[in-house]
């Protein structure tokens, strides 16, 4: 299994001047990914500014959104956003993405709450069509240089729907930020949608937790911050967060055990030495 870590772009108030020094450092680590967690109304960095300053700013280590807000852009713009960051790294982005549940990162006029996943299922044909080289609608010219590729795309959330579009449409699934006995039913139900879909091989499995280390208070409470409006689902990430080091290699057992792929573990703070904090425990 893989051990990536995640950019603080979420972490409220960020110092964003801190996201290349972040990224440089994990490559150096050994980190497999660097990924981004964010929403609009938030005082963060955008996902996709802080996988572009991350690809500018390392050479190897992979990219990975998770998950970006899909339905709140239109289809053919995060189409051209997501090929020019994959293209900029030189192939190493996978977009995870959701259909979103806060209301209040819905702000581009057209593209409100109602009917998402129906937008979904329209603007993943999109996606597929743009990587491809085809001529933006009602223009002879295609929206990104040739060359390019399909960006790999895994789904995040737990609805039927959901599962469905992952198995159909993807190359494998993104838990939520939650202990591995929560999250196993999760992977079950990707691993069986898979294969009711008539995928072959197994999908790729991507888990999902949170750590502070420096700080463990301040990370929790950042943590806390951001899933606010979450219900239930904020005390059950804030209670998962790792702050020592027994808890962290346990988690790491824990997930393996389950046959994930990958695991990504995102920060509570923006503080660099939380790198490499983490990379001693678990690389």
């Amino acid at each position: 299994m893989r051990i990536g870590i995640g950019i603080p772009n979420q972490v409220r108030d960020v110092r964003a001047s801190v996201i290349p020094a972040w990224a440089r450092r994990a490559e150096e680590a050994g980190f497999s990914t660097l990924g981004t967690t964010g929403r609009f109304a938030y005082p963060g960095v955008m996902d996709t500014v802080a996988l572009a300053a991350a690809a500018g700013a390392t050479t190897t280590i992979g990219l990975l959104s998770q998950v970006l807000l899909a339905t709140t852009w239109p289809g053919a713009l995060l189409a051209k956003e997501a090929a020019s960051i994959d293209g900029v790294s030189g192939g190493r982005l996978t977009l995870g993405i959701g259909v979103g549940i806060r209301e209040d990162d819905f702000v581009a006029p057209g593209y409100g709450p109602r009917d998402r996943g129906a937008r979904m299922d329209r603007d993943v044909p999109t996606y597929r069509s743009m990587w491809a080289g085809e001529p933006v609608p009602g223009s002879p010219n295609p929206a990104v240089p040739a060359g390019g590729r399909q960006v790999p795309l895994l789904f995040g959330a737990t609805t039927a729907a959901a599962y469905r579009r992952m198995a159909q449409s993807s190359d494998g699934y993104i838990a939520g930020s939650v202990p591995a006995a929560l999250a196993s039913g999760a992977f079950e139900a990707a691993r069986a949608a898979w294969q009711a879909a008539g995928r072959p091989g197994q999908p790729r499995l991507v888990a999902l937790n949170y750590f502070a280390l420096g700080d463990p208070d301040r990370g929790r409470a950042n943590i806390a911050d951001y899933y606010a409006a979450t219900g239930d689902y904020q005390d059950v990430v804030v209670n998962n967060v790792h702050t020592d080091a027994e808890s962290l290699r346990e988690a790491v057992k824990q997930f393996e055990a389950l046959g994930v792929d990958e695991l990504v573990l995102g920060p509570g703070t923006d503080d660099l030495d939380e790198v490499t904090r983490l990379a001693d425990i678990v690389l």
